[in-house]
């Protein structure tokens, strides 16, 4: 196939800025761990930046017995681990050239809050890990991969 010096313009200005801003939930998954280096491969590509994203729950299973005390204990230990888990990633996309940023929210609906977050940032891309649930255990668990690509008006790119 031949393109003219016209569609070449404007194929590579398209790609030039496809994908600016790249938005990455990570939950400290391997599933979570290889959607950031997928995102990182793309951001290499396009010149992006990435954001990593990560949404703590507190005990929200045990309502009837609820303790805010404790459910304050376990985000604090969560928010410990997650921010030592995404200065080991930020040092990985500083080694390729890659501007990374990382937030840690604490959330009621880990869907909602990535669209919402996605949408508020301007974000070209969500890469997310799928833990790939089926049957029963989706229903049951719900996907956060499906929700968030269901609500969103942004491209997702899922990764198993």
């Amino acid at each position: 196939m031949m393109i003219n010096a016209k569609e070449k313009v404007f194929v590579n200005v398209m790609h030039d800025n496809m994908f600016e801003n790249i938005l990455v939930p990570y939950d400290l998954s391997n599933q979570s761990t290889r959607a950031f280096k997928t995102a990182l491969s793309i951001a290499k590509k396009y010149d992006s930046k990435v954001t990593l994203l990560t949404c703590l729950e507190g005990d929200a299973w045990h309502h009837y017995y609820y303790d805010s005390q404790a459910d304050n204990e376990l985000i604090k230990k969560q928010n410990k681990v997650t921010k030592q888990h995404l200065q080991k990633l930020e040092k990985i996309a500083e080694k390729n050239g890659i501007s990374v940023k990382s937030y840690v929210l604490t959330s009621k609906s880990v869907v909602n809050d990535i669209v919402t977050f996605a949408k508020s940032r301007k974000h070209d891309l969500i890469v997310i890990g799928s833990h790939g649930r089926i049957g029963f255990d989706k229903f049951l668990l719900g996907s956060v991969a499906n929700g968030v690509s269901q609500k969103t008006k942004s491209p997702v790119l899922i990764v198993k």
